[in-house]
């Protein structure tokens, strides 16, 4: 990568962002699944289901409460800061939609975050109407709801659960907002395997808006060929050169 490559990006300008797990592996996390099906040395099947969770919530919470344990422990690293830091700039022109469940966009500062599969550090009931709740506790078996005594679950989108639609509505509406206002919109993947649906069809529907359509990626991803641009490097290097907003 040429160390002038930037998007150079304008105030005027819209950016939609896409994070997956490659932008929180440089902050020491672990990346969803490894190449012989286990996550953290647990099957997914026994702990990232809804027929997991039926079988033995407590195991499921005794690993959920190791992932907050380790999450606690990493802060955002340059990449999630650069993202911040163009938010900052560019407020309401700017949207990031994440894959991750980490919460570290957040503390990296970032706030218009839509969170496609979650968050680690929320709680919802599995049975009744109580919103989800921030809880960043480390329970090692399953607590219970203090409104109707049913278990409580984390607030994750487990395999074979439908990913959160407010997200996807939002980007929707932020590709169209730009496309009736005639203007510049880029679109950048960062960390993402192009494997997992509705995250690996937006590369497409935001060209179909007429997006500039970029992936920052260490490796090639499955909707490669969906990138008119590919920049290929770790992302705390990549980001950071590639969000240079220019001042007003």
């Amino acid at each position: 990568m040429s160390p002038n490559l930037s998007l150079d990006l304008r105030p005027s300008d819209r950016l939609l962002v896409l994070t997956g797990a490659g932008i929180s592996v440089e902050s020491g996390l672990r990346t969803f699944r490894g190449s012989d099906g286990l996550w953290e040395g647990e099957r997914v099947e026994d702990v990232a289901t809804p027929e997991g969770f039926e079988r033995d919530p407590d195991r499921v919470w005794a690993f959920y409460s190791g992932l907050r344990r380790r999450a606690a422990e990493v802060r955002p690293n340059a990449a999630h800061l650069a993202l911040a830091e163009s938010e900052r700039r560019m407020a309401d022109r700017f949207l990031l939609v994440t894959q991750n469940v980490d919460g570290l966009h957040q503390m990296a500062g970032n706030r218009r975050v839509f969170e496609l599969h979650g968050s680690l550090w929320r709680d919802r009931c599995r049975d009744c109407d109580r919103p989800p709740f921030e809880d960043r506790s480390e329970p090692a078996a399953a607590p219970r709801c203090d409104r109707c005594g049913s278990l409580l679950r984390p607030d994750i989108v487990w395999f074979g659960e439908a990913v959160d639609a407010e997200s996807d509505r939002q980007a929707r509406r932020f590709l169209e907002a730009a496309a009736r206002a005639n203007e510049r919109l880029v679109f950048l993947a960062v960390g993402t395997s192009g494997a997992v649906w509705p995250a690996s069809g937006f590369a497409r529907l935001a060209a179909a808006f007429g997006a500039e359509t970029w992936l920052a990626n260490l490796e090639a991803a499955d909707n490669d060929a969906d990138f008119s641009h590919r920049v290929r490097g770790p992302a705390t290097r990549v980001v950071p050169a590639l969000l240079s907003v220019a001042a007003p």
